[in-house]
């Protein structure tokens, strides 16, 4: 405590003879933040943080808590570029929609403002962005990509060949021995299936069909292969829509910032913070979901938690919902949260180098359950933001930004919605886990499921879209945990912290690897 005593006096005067004045307020959190280094080099950050100040421009020399806190973001940017920044949080509301354009064959920023309620094409609209999503990925896959001619000798020969037909092709004609039909699988009619584009639907014989890996609900977009006859396709095989590397998709954005964030450029590129992911080995980034305050058990876990990462920090925590089932004034939870707060009061070194992140599940107070879901108001977490300065309250779903390294975090229940509305269940049941990371991947979406599984703010959709590829997916279902790797995208369920005797899962991003971590009954404080 006197060495915090003394550094505020010393933030004071050093701010004096820069020309600004510091509130006791702001001069105790950025001594907080200087605090765990030697005096070399408080002295270093201080003149860095200063020298921003100055850069800044500000209206009156006192320095009010944005204008600190941006100064001194400097600390973790040094070598980087202006824009660019070792951790970032992106809520759901602020990331960018891309609309395709098929003319110059690349994705283009909507420059139109979006809205909760938004006018009523939308609910067409965002499953039409969908479908020119998956489309123009489709038509770029070497099955239906047109066959190129190498020394005289067709590719044809090597690979056979697909044609995508649309809606419009079948209804004008009345036999097709071998259509392909890219389109949303629904259920126009009750008991019987159709496939959807924007030209028109056709009926769906699914009898004899044979079902790829995945799950296929209604809501999802299928390729469906087989015979056309007098206004019925005869389904022989029912696939999802082909998958596409990350690096492949990114190249119809061009440098532009499609993850979401401050950065003007897609930090994916950058060369010093690729080279600061690889030496930087021990951060870590902590998951755990189904996290609900409002059990003893459960806060004397994470009071534990917190006591022993106080020694080695992680980059972040991010706890999920539901924080308090129980509770059914909205109000009772600040409650929780305040004794969240109090469990952090010894740990200093982590509450000054970690990001404490909230995602609301959807059974949390104060908001519908519709995606994306607000985060929660900072008036009930109002404690813990003073107590532990940089906690984050964010979006479900909501993106992070490690590095170079692109993370969508989403709570929930998602396997038990797909078992529950699949047409098809797979056969192989040991190996469950990879047809739900198949289906998300191929999809491309957060939630490929019919609206009254799960309803979307329709203006909103675009932030649930999984394209291009991440490199980290984490769902935090209550389901058994798992970890699946496809196509160079991890998909990471966490599990229920409650539920799985207080498990939760690390990740390493230097090596982009996932350790299985528990706080055990025995574990000493």
């Amino acid at each position: 405590m006197e060495d915090l005593v003394k550094l505020k006096k010393k933030i004071s005067s050093y701010f004096k003879l820069s020309g600004f004045l510091i509130l006791s307020e702001n001069s105790e959190y950025l001594a907080g933040q200087l605090l765990p280094f030697d005096t070399a080099e408080r002295e270093k950050w201080l003149t860095i943080i200063t020298e921003n100040l100055q850069s800044q421009r500000l209206k009156s020399q006192l320095v009010e808590r944005p204008a600190l806190e941006k100064a001194i973001n400097e600390i973790n940017r040094v070598g980087l570029d202006e824009d660019q920044t070792v951790f970032s949080v992106i809520d759901a509301f602020s990331i960018p929609r891309y609309d395709y354009n098929r003319q110059s064959k690349k994705f283009e920023l909507s420059s139109e403002p979006r809205v909760l309620l938004t006018k009523p094409s939308m609910k067409t609209g965002h499953l039409r962005q969908r479908y020119e999503l998956l489309l123009q990925k489709t038509l770029r896959h070497e099955l239906f990509a047109p066959a190129v001619i190498e020394n005289g000798v067709s590719a044809e020969s090597r690979i056979k060949k697909f044609k995508l037909l649309y809606c419009e092709n079948l209804l004008a004609t009345s036999v097709v021995e071998e259509a392909v039909v890219l389109g949303l699988l629904t259920q126009l009619k009750e008991g019987k299936f159709f496939i959807e584009d924007p030209t028109g639907y056709v009926e769906l014989d699914l009898s004899a069909t044979r079902f790829h890996a995945g799950f296929f609900c209604e809501g999802c977009f299928v390729l469906a292969e087989g015979a056309y006859d007098e206004g019925v396709l005869k389904v022989d095989g029912l696939g999802f829509p082909p998958v596409e590397s990350a690096a492949s998709s990114r190249a119809f954005f061009g440098t532009q910032n499609s993850w979401g964030g401050e950065s003007r450029k897609l930090l994916k590129y950058s060369s010093q913070l690729q080279e600061l992911e690889r030496s930087n080995s021990e951060a870590t980034i902590v998951f755990l979901s189904d996290v609900r305050l409002d059990q003893p058990m459960v806060m004397e876990k994470l009071r534990l938690l917190f006591v022993g990462y106080d020694s080695c920090p992680p980059v972040a925590i991010i706890l999920m919902g539901p924080f308090a089932v129980s509770e059914r004034q909205p109000h009772a939870l600040r409650s929780h949260f305040d004794a969240l707060a109090a469990l952090a009061n010894d740990c200093d070194r982590l509450k000054q180098e970690t990001e404490l992140i909230l995602v609301p599940s959807c059974e949390d107070p104060t908001a519908p359950n519709i995606l994306p879901r607000p985060a929660i108001p900072k008036t009930l977490a109002s404690g813990l933001l003073k107590a532990w300065p940089r906690t984050k309250l964010l979006t479900n779903p909501c993106r992070l930004q490690y590095c170079t390294q692109q993370i969508v975090v989403c709570r929930l229940d998602l396997m038990a919605k797909f078992c529950r509305n699949t047409l098809h269940f797979p056969t192989d049941i040991n190996n469950i886990e990879q047809h739900f990371a198949r289906t998300l991947i191929c999809q491309g979406h957060l939630t490929p499921i019919h609206p009254i599984a799960s309803p979307v703010y329709w203006d909103y959709d675009a932030a649930l879209w999984l394209y291009p590829l991440p490199d980290l997916i984490v769902i935090g279902d209550s389901c058994q945990s798992f970890t699946v790797s496809q196509h160079g995208c991890t998909v990471l369920n966490t599990g229920s912290f409650l539920k799985s005797k207080f498990s939760f899962k690390v990740y390493i991003p230097s090596t982009k690897t996932i350790e299985d971590s528990e706080i055990p009954d025995n574990m000493a404080d």
